[in-house]
């Protein structure tokens, strides 16, 4: 059973969360200065930043200090790394198949449409667009937008630790001769659940510049 990443999209003006149905409108109203204050606020009210601070070491530190800039440039650099090391796993499990040449074929298409979402997300993660200079340097800044950023983030940081563990299911599958070809669908499909997501997070910090 395919084990679904929590959605979050972003729909003209309003970020919608599909599991609370909540709305939050794209503003500011907060002084970069205020940026540490506000980050005590959000840490005590949001679980996305609590959980975000514990998977990654230093970035309290440069949260604390209102670094967003920095902050960002870490989550990125964790997030594009762990699918970097899932990408690595996908060929070690395509060079597994390919000692069984029907299977190898059989399997081709879709492990590389897997491997492409999984080099293009990467890619995308890495490479921020010029857009987010805006929000980074923007001296107000909503502590809702702050906090569904959080939230967009601690879903890239699970939909990374779901896709190794799909990944994970996937070797058993060709190791016990299992049933390869679902475990294949469900992966495919929660990297292509994160792109979604992640395009969705841009378009919040595009909206806030």
């Amino acid at each position: 059973m395919k084990t679904k990443i929590r959605e979050v999209c972003y729909t003209h003006a309003n970020l919608v969360d599909r599991q609370t149905g909540k709305k939050s409108h794209i503003g500011g109203q907060h002084e970069e200065g205020q940026v540490p204050d506000l980050y005590d606020k959000i840490q005590g009210e949001s679980s996305g930043l609590g959980k975000l601070l514990e998977k990654i070491p230093g970035l309290s530190g440069y949260m604390e200090k209102g670094r967003r800039r920095e902050a960002d440039q870490l989550l990125r650099d964790t997030i594009s790394g762990r699918l970097d090391q899932s990408r690595l796993q996908l060929g070690s499990i395509q060079a597994e198949l390919s000692r069984d040449i029907v299977k190898a074929m059989d399997h081709a298409e879709p492990l590389g449409r897997v491997d492409t979402g999984l080099r293009g997300l990467a890619g995308k993660i890495k490479d921020a667009p010029q857009g987010y200079a805006g929000f980074f340097d923007a001296v107000k800044v909503k502590e809702d937008d702050l906090a569904r950023i959080y939230a967009f983030d601690e879903n890239m940081l699970n939909a990374s630790d779901q896709i190794q563990a799909d990944l994970d299911a996937l070797a058993k599958a060709v190791r016990d001769s299992g049933d390869i070809a679902s475990a294949i669908r469900v992966l495919d499909g929660n990297v292509q659940d994160a792109n979604r997501a992640w395009a969705g997070r841009d378009e919040v910090i595009l909206g806030v510049s």
